[in-house]
């Protein structure tokens, strides 16, 4: 009876799957190797990874692979990833939080084997000394090589200034442009290049980044704009704190703004130009912290 009894469990178990997958249109079927230890860990990465009808994960404690099922035309394996990441667990693409990862019961916490990898600041050469021995070619591709190796979130930061900027000329079309650049900015970070810090920082405010700025973006109401905004630089606040930067990035506060609440923004000046208010009330505000990670 008890072996007829798992016949029947593992039949409807199959029944189950083999239903949630012909739910799912475009469907497009990979294997990415997620890192765990137990059922618990199952049942946590299924969750963290299953949307209804969008996308349907199945991972095998044993072999650590998890086979991605998914509507290609709704999501795709980065975003199934990346919510199985802020749920606690590694794959070769993105990595759980530090945070997350230690609040998982004990029998979950597997051996964590990838790391972020890590910036060398020591990788260029004497350029002055070696000089006289490299041609314009071989320049070329040390500036190439500079450039791959910038810091991956100074575009995030750039547009995220020009969009303060726009509001603070009381601008809503520039801002609203600016805001679509830092949409696409965000989305092409490659967070396997962020140090250890930034991988953490950015896995918890990216989303609501990408969300803030798709706002603004989407919006040419300037009022509705310097809201969402304050939304964004709470967000921007906490990866410029691990992040760094060429120059020092001034923390400001204005404490008229939200009926008197406040809100806080990132300049690259030290300068009050207020982005809430613009012309009407520009100087209005104060450095609250000057963050120089260099």
């Amino acid at each position: 009876m008890k072996s007829l009894s798992k016949i029947v469990m593992v039949i409807v178990v199959l029944l189950s799957s083999v239903n949630s997958f012909a739910q799912i249109k475009n469907a497009k079927t990979e294997t990415v190797k997620v890192y765990g230890n137990c059922g618990m860990c199952k049942a946590t990465i299924e969750k963290a990874g299953n949307v209804n009808k969008v996308a349907s994960v199945e991972w095998n404690k044993d072999t650590k692979m998890a086979t991605l099922t998914y509507d290609s035309d709704k999501t795709n394996q980065d975003e199934i990833l990346k919510r199985i990441a802020l749920a606690g667990y590694d794959s070769e693409k993105f990595l759980a939080p530090d945070d997350v990862y230690a609040k998982l019961p004990g029998c979950c916490q597997y051996s964590r084997e990838l790391k972020p990898a890590a910036k060398s600041n020591d990788a260029g050469m004497d350029m002055k000394n070696e000089h006289a021995n490299h041609n314009h070619n071989e320049m070329a591709a040390t500036n190439t090589a500079d450039a791959q190796n910038a810091p991956q979130l100074k575009a995030v930061f750039d547009n995220y200034f020009s969009v303060k900027d726009a509001l603070v000329k009381t601008d809503a079309g520039t801002s609203s442009a600016k805001a679509a650049e830092l949409v696409k900015a965000i989305k092409a970070v490659e967070m396997a290049k962020l140090s250890t810090e930034e991988h953490t920082a950015w896995m918890k405010v990216m989303k609501d980044l990408t969300a803030n700025a798709e706002q603004i973006a989407a919006s040419k109401d300037v009022a509705k704009q310097r809201e969402t905004f304050a939304l964004l630089s709470k967000n921007m606040y906490e990866l410029a704190k691990v992040s760094k930067q060429e120059t020092p990035v001034y923390y400001q506060h204005c404490p008229m703004y939200n009926n008197g609440k406040g809100a806080n923004w990132l300049s690259k000046e030290e300068a009050v130009k207020n982005p809430y208010y613009g012309s009407q009330m520009l100087t209005c505000g104060s450095v609250q912290e000057t963050i120089n990670n260099k």
